[in-house]
C-alpha cells in the first residue's frame, strides 16, 4: 500500500482507547487503515470536504489544528455506514505531513471529546518549548 502521510502516530492514550473498543469491534484495525487512506487523504491531501471532519473550536490552542472525525465507517457496526458513532480526534501537522491520533470513542458511551487530554498534549505552553 502506498504511503499517504509521512507518519501516522497513535498517542499512548489513543492506543488505550483503541484496545478497549477493539474488543467490541473486531474490524477496528482495518477500519482505521481505511479511514486514514480515504477520509484523511480526501480532507488533507485532496482538500475535499465531505462534512465528515470538523476542526474543533474553543480550545484556546492556536497551533496545531485539532480535528474531530464524525464519519468513521466501522464494519462491526452493521447497517450504520459512516455514521457508526465512533469518533476520532486527531491533529494534522501540515509542514511535517504527520497525523497524530489523540482519542477514539463511541458516541453512545461518551458525548464529546476529552478536552483535558487535548490540552495535556497541545496546550500553547507545550508548543513553545
Amino acid at each position: 500500500m502506498k504511503k499517504i502521510f509521512n507518519e501516522v502516530l497513535m498517542l499512548p492514550d489513543f492506543k488505550k482507547d483503541f484496545k478497549k473498543l477493539e474488543t467490541n469491534y473486531p474490524t477496528l484495525k482495518q477500519d482505521l487503515e481505511v479511514f486514514v487512506s480515504t477520509q484523511l487523504k480526501l480532507s488533507h491531501k485532496l482538500n475535499i470536504d465531505n462534512g465528515g471532519i470538523v476542526q474543533i473550536s474553543g480550545l484556546s490552542i492556536s497551533i496545531p489544528k485539532i480535528y474531530k472525525a464524525r464519519k468513521f465507517t466501522c464494519k462491526s457496526l452493521k447497517g450504520r455506514g459512516s455514521y457508526s458513532g465512533i469518533r476520532i480526534i486527531y491533529v494534522y501537522f501540515k509542514d511535517d505531513d504527520r497525523i497524530e491520533l489523540v482519542e477514539m470513542y463511541f458516541k453512545g458511551n461518551k458525548e464529546n471529546e476529552d478536552r483535558q487530554r487535548i490540552q495535556k498534549y497541545y496546550s500553547d505552553e507545550k508548543q513553545e518549548k
